[in-house]
């Protein structure tokens, strides 16, 4: 990744209400770009029915957007230096708009997905951005309530998505998902531009890495397209799922020799020599994943299951939003006093715990008794995400600060991607196993068969479909505690990963934390 400018220690940081004006109007930047990874997770089966399209078709509404925006992260420190970051933010902020617009109006699924995609596109560089500029504009001694702003919106964004999402649809229609967008990234970008502008650095005309981009793509959008198409197609049953597979293959291994031996890459694998960065990154992938697909899984079943409005699953996720609003600046202070070790594995630990909780899961479950493992849940996520990022930046070179930061918000924005694809496909293929079961063990002698078949046809077909709702009601259970089951020995292995990295070898500047 190319690497940004440092700040301009020249230019004095913004006070009082335009330093106010700064934060929000960046902060909510980086929330909108967030928020569209999940906002559509419970309206799924809304736009997916008014498009014409399965609820399997439908989680591509999910994953284009997230492999778009992780695939443009790396681009933003080129064409920062190429551009001014200034300049690339404000427009990324209209462009958002603009294509958040398309989304709401298209016609067809898609359609649909390709303004998806190019609106991912145009959110990638809000990741990075927003987080370079809120340090730019903060004085030195305030950097740390600058990082806890950028951190803070980072994790509200995704359990704020699903409650809103679901509200829009029950009480508008699914397009006003798109449109709340518009007028704020319109009214953002101006006040960024306007505000912020005197920022702007001396342009630089970095070679950018073309080869090194188009095998970024190419890997990362087979090997995304192979786990959404995978359930549907038996997996390596299919031709379609095998040649993917060696595309994916040979493209990621052609990515690496190019970007290893590429002297301006667009992806600085470099940086994985550090053993403190690389372990940190392998924890961010599984821990970030793991919370991104809960968020994924927990509105399927709570609708699908449960028999929940899109706006009470919202709710219930979005409970787990409340903590994380109060542990994130306490995060980030203890950060600064402790081995940042012990907080991220208290934090992977507390979220395997929560989730295992979680995993006992019944079909007549009260509100409360869903909601309460999940606000408690709120807890543990900024004390292991808040300070991750400072012991991957302090395993780093100071040079390779702004290349290790970009990989950071890529491994991210990927592996909630790709945690999407393997939840639901995993959520599907367990269900239908589980019914398999099930329906074998309900009637072990056929005798409910035989009855039904010598029933009047009209009485024999609704004893049928009642005895298949039950069945499938419990599958769909078994399926949900099954992967949280699964997602919480993920965690637990979070949580002791991260000793194998050693103590960070400096202190972190926060000012050089972003890309």
């Amino acid at each position: 990744m190319s690497n940004t400018p440092s700040v301009d220690d020249k230019q004095p940081a913004l006070q009082g209400v335009m330093l106010l004006a700064g934060a929000i109007v960046l902060a909510m930047a980086n929330f909108l770009a967030v928020l569209n990874m999940t906002i559509a997770n419970v309206t799924v089966p809304n736009m997916a029915g008014a498009l014409g399209a399965g609820s399997s078709q439908g989680t591509w509404i999910i994953t284009a957007y997230a492999v778009a925006e992780a695939i443009t992260v790396p681009l933003t420190g080129w064409l920062s230096t190429r551009f001014g970051a200034v300049r690339v933010f404000s427009l990324s902020v209209l462009a958002f708009g603009v294509f958040s617009l398309l989304c709401g109006i298209s016609t067809s699924l898609e359609m649909l997905l390709v303004m998806r995609v190019l609106q991912g596109m145009a959110g990638g560089p809000l990741l990075a951005l927003s987080q370079t500029l809120l340090l730019r504009i903060f004085p030195k001694d305030k950097t740390m309530e600058a990082m806890g702003i950028w951190a803070m919106t980072t994790l509200l964004a995704p359990v704020v998505g699903p409650v809103l999402g679901g509200w829009i649809c029950d009480n508008y229609s699914w397009p006003w998902v798109y449109f709340i967008n518009v007028p704020m990234a319109l009214v953002f970008g101006a006040i960024a531009w306007i505000l912020l502008k005197r920022y702007e650095e001396p342009l630089i005309k970095n070679p950018v890495d073309k080869i090194g981009f188009l095998l970024l793509v190419i890997w990362v959008a087979a090997l995304q397209v192979m786990l959404d198409e995978g359930k549907d197609l038996d997996w390596f049953a299919s031709d379609e799922i095998r040649v993917l597979a060696v595309i994916a293959v040979i493209g990621f291994l052609s990515f690496l020799i190019w970007e290893l031996t590429e002297e301006h890459p667009i992806v600085d694998l470099r940086v994985f020599r550090h053993r403190g960065f690389a372990v940190s990154m392998f924890v961010l992938a599984l821990a970030f994943g793991s919370f991104f697909g809960l968020n994924v899984l927990a509105p399927l079943w709570l609708q699908y299951n449960m028999g929940y409005t899109t706006t009470w699953a919202g709710v219930v996720i979005a409970l787990s939003g409340l903590l994380q609003v109060v542990f994130s600046p306490i995060a980030a202070k203890l950060s600064n006093r402790f081995d940042p070790r012990w907080l991220i594995f208290f934090g992977c630990f507390w979220l395997g715990g929560d989730t295992l909780w979680r995993a006992v899961a019944t079909t007549d479950m009260d509100f409360w008794s869903i909601s309460i493992p999940l606000f408690i849940m709120g807890v543990g996520m900024p004390m292991y995400y808040v300070p991750i990022m400072g012991l991957a930046m302090g395993s780093v070179n100071e040079r390779e600060t702004a290349s290790a930061s970009g990989l950071l918000n890529f491994i991210r924005t990927l592996s909630g991607a790709f945690a999407t694809s393997l939840v639901t496909t995993s959520w599907q293929d367990r269900s239908y196993i589980a019914h398999d079961q099930l329906a074998s063990i309900a009637d072990p002698t056929g005798q409910l068969a035989a009855q039904i078949a010598a029933a009047p046809a009209q009485t024999g077909e609704m004893v049928r479909e009642l005895f298949d709702k039950m069945v499938m009601g419990q599958s769909l259970l078994l399926a949900t505690n099954g992967l949280m089951v699964s997602i919480a020995a993920i965690f637990f292995i979070s949580a002791f990963a991260i000793w194998l990295a050693p103590k960070a070898a400096r202190a972190v500047d926060p000012t050089s934390v972003g890309h």
